[in-house]
């Protein structure tokens, strides 16, 4: 059974920078495409990032290029994302996700998901 554990939300002020943290108890970690998607408080689940499965292709929603890194390191089960310039519109709860297109942007196109961190920015 997979388990996905994300961490490192919080609360910080605009134009601050976040560092959150998902790991993943699968058996073959680098066979997945891992994706970054948040849920502010009425809104629906929107994609944030994706990574291939090697690390060397990322794809990222037009709100958060520039400022926001996904990376992984396959030994370790992880995968991470880098948020700089923080605003308050990225304030929601982070989840990531196991998939298998890099383009995917829909939550259904990704099978298994954490429990979220929560990321809150004040202005």
């Amino acid at each position: 059974q997979v388990q996905l554990v994300e961490s490192g939300g919080g609360l910080v002020q605009a134009g601050a920078s976040l560092r959150l943290s998902c790991v993943a108890s699968v058996r073959t970690f680098s066979a997945f495409v891992m994706g970054w998607f948040r849920q502010a408080p009425g809104k629906e689940r929107e994609f944030v990032a994706s990574i291939s499965r090697s690390g060397d292709s990322t794809y990222y929603t037009d709100s958060v290029k520039g400022r926001f890194t996904i990376s992984r390191d396959n030994a370790k089960n992880t995968v991470f994302l880098q948020m700089n310039s923080v605003e308050a519109e990225d304030t929601a709860v982070y989840y990531c996700a196991l998939g298998y297109g890099l383009y995917r942007t829909e939550p259904s196109q990704y099978t298994d998901w954490g429990q979220g961190t929560q990321v809150t920015v004040s202005s």
